[in-house]
């Protein structure tokens, strides 16, 4: 694997990681600030700002994925899928101030070694 592949196989991760985060920031803030009842949840999360950058967010990661795939095996490339778990609750730790235990941070370093794994294989 090239080192310019990796970078993109990590650009992508990484939007997509912090999509989801956009979004968690966005649903929370909907959800202070909503009316009761389905239309007034709905309409909330629609009109919420990082709603929709979060949406964006994952937009620019799905075509920076596509063009990963147009580069690499999927085989090699969707393994790396798995770092999203890792940054992902890395955000949700330093930003959001959640709190993780130990099967959880388990967890998250076999996912870790799994891609470093699969990055040496190729």
């Amino acid at each position: 694997m090239t080192l310019r592949l990796f970078l993109l196989i990590l650009a992508s991760v990484a939007v997509s990681s912090l999509a989801q985060l956009a979004l968690k920031i966005g649903v929370n803030a909907a959800a202070a600030g909503r009316p009761a009842g389905v239309g007034g949840e709905m309409s909330s999360l629609v009109t919420s700002p990082m709603v929709v950058v979060g949406l964006g967010l994952y937009g620019v990661g799905a075509c920076l994925w596509l063009f990963v795939l147009g580069r690499a095996p999927l085989s090699l490339a969707y393994p790396f899928v798995g770092m999203g778990f890792i940054l992902t609750t890395l955000a949700g730790v330093l930003y959001l101030n959640e709190s993780i235990g130990a099967g959880r941070i388990a967890g998250t370093m076999l996912i870790a070694i799994g891609c470093i794994v699969v990055a040496r294989s190729a």
